[in-house]
């Protein structure tokens, strides 16, 4: 292992944060109790020594957690998973003894091949991913923290921030939240009057009473979660899979959209996401080597955050989860056949449009999620983790802008691109694909050639 561990501790909200609390999951958050950790990496170019990192940069970093902790404890506490009762699983803050795990590592590995673009040996990253520690078995209930987080220096070149989180605690709406909230605290030197003074507005929102249930959504799904208890979570190693990231560039987005409107010239919704989520797919399903049944269904999900799209509206700063999902299906000789790209791009964009941004429909059959997300797990699915609408990559800790951002969660999907904000090229997008590395080869190849027109 190129990795060193420096310092493992834990965090705690700063004393008189706040009375103990306890939040109970809504039918938006149950659907991910089983659901991997999220695992992100965000590397920066920060060129400092062992001792300033030791010195300045680790106790700075732990010192902005704290504050922010203040006003994200959630992220300090644990969840609770009630056995044998009627009781549905909430977070669960203990003031005075909840606390955020922090890793503190060096590493010799190549800063600068980690965040290439290049295929690069999935299973290295897990040295820089914290792990979340084991389940605790009480009598009466399960329990397991819901983050851990973890902070490398690259001697004189960088600095990897990682997190892990479960899904239950929250989407990404929150999560990048807290990151972002963290960095600003870190970068204003701890200085939390004026974080306050900035952003008081974005501050978490974490009154469950925003999110509208008549139906009892969540007592339904109990009954079905409650039966399969809580699993510790672990690295799928060996991944036998490699990490590429390939950019689209605003001119290629174009181009893309142009080709779509050219064939649907009244098609709503032709937007960058839908192209890039389109093309990316269809390399994808053309990169597979042999399929046995030409008609099979391939289905492309994706997730939106719907606080705005249903009635009544949810806060847009509310803390937890609030995301509805797409579904377009194809079948497989349609999707990688020539006009395979425009099929998806209509599929998908008629999802955007007629389901999730519809108030009537975005929620409709929403009971039903649970059996018919478990369905896509048995059928050829392909999604989506990340958007470039929250721009992780822009959480300043004091050393500007991200280098580079991993998903390192989808090595666990089969199949899944995350998608972030192009650094490098305004108004382009980085997509981020793991593939075994034959296939890997297979998806370039196509990618590269599909965009030659």
């Amino acid at each position: 292992m190129a990795t060193t561990i420096l310092e493992t501790c834990r965090v705690p909200a700063p004393p008189g944060a706040a009375a103990d609390l306890s939040l109970p999951l809504t039918f938006f958050d149950l659907p991910w109790l089983h659901f991997h950790p999220i695992r992100r990496l965000l590397f920066y170019d920060y060129p400092c020594s062992k001792p300033y990192f030791l010195e300045t940069v680790a106790p700075k970093l732990k010192e902005s957690l704290s504050l922010t902790l203040r006003h994200y404890l959630p992220l300090a506490g644990d969840l609770i998973f009630p056995l044998n009762s009627e009781k549905k699983p909430e977070i669960q803050y203990v003031a005075g003894e909840s606390a955020v795990s922090l890793t503190v590592a060096e590493s010799a590995s190549d800063f600068d091949h980690l965040t290439g673009n290049h295929a690069r040996d999935a299973d290295q990253f897990y040295e820089f991913v914290p792990e979340i520690d084991p389940v605790t078995d009480e009598s009466e209930y399960q329990r397991v923290p819901v983050v851990a987080l973890k902070v490398t220096l690259f001697p004189g070149r960088g600095i990897c921030v990682r997190f892990a989180n479960l899904h239950c605690l929250g989407d990404a709406s929150s999560v990048v939240g807290f990151i972002k909230a963290w960095a600003s605290i870190s970068k204003l030197g701890g200085d939390e009057e004026e974080f306050l003074t900035k952003h008081a507005e974005s501050l978490p929102i974490l009154d469950r009473s925003v999110i509208n249930d008549p139906l009892g959504i969540d007592t339904i799904f109990w009954k079905v979660i409650r039966d399969v208890p809580l699993k510790s979570s672990s690295f799928p190693l060996p991944t036998n899979r490699v990490r590429a990231t390939y950019i689209l560039r605003q001119a290629d987005i174009e181009k893309l959209k142009d080709l779509v409107l050219a064939k649907k010239p009244g098609l709503l919704q032709v937007s960058s996401f839908v192209v890039t989520a389109s093309y990316v797919w269809t390399c994808f399903v053309k990169s597979e080597e042999q399929v046995d049944d030409d008609d099979v269904l391939q289905v492309f999900i994706f997730a939106a955050d719907i606080r705005a799209r249903i009635d009544p509206p949810v806060p847009a700063s509310y803390f937890g989860n609030c995301l509805a999902y797409g579904l377009a299906k194809i079948e497989h000789k349609q999707l990688v056949g020539g006009e395979g790209f425009v099929i998806a791009a209509e599929a998908i964009a008629d999802q955007i449009k007629n389901r999730l941004n519809n108030k009537d429909q975005v929620l409709k059959g929403a009971e039903n999620w649970l059996s018919e997300t478990k369905e896509m797990t048995a059928i050829r699915a392909f999604g989506v983790s990340g958007s470039p609408k929250f721009d992780l990559c822009s959480a300043d800790f004091g050393w500007g802008r991200a280098r580079k951002l991993e998903t390192v969660s989808i090595d666990g999907e089969k199949h899944s691109m995350s998608l972030c904000k192009s650094r490098d090229s305004e108004g382009g997008l980085e997509v981020g694909i793991s593939l075994p590395k034959a296939r890997m080869d297979a998806f370039a190849a196509i990618f590269e050639e599909g965009l030659r027109f």
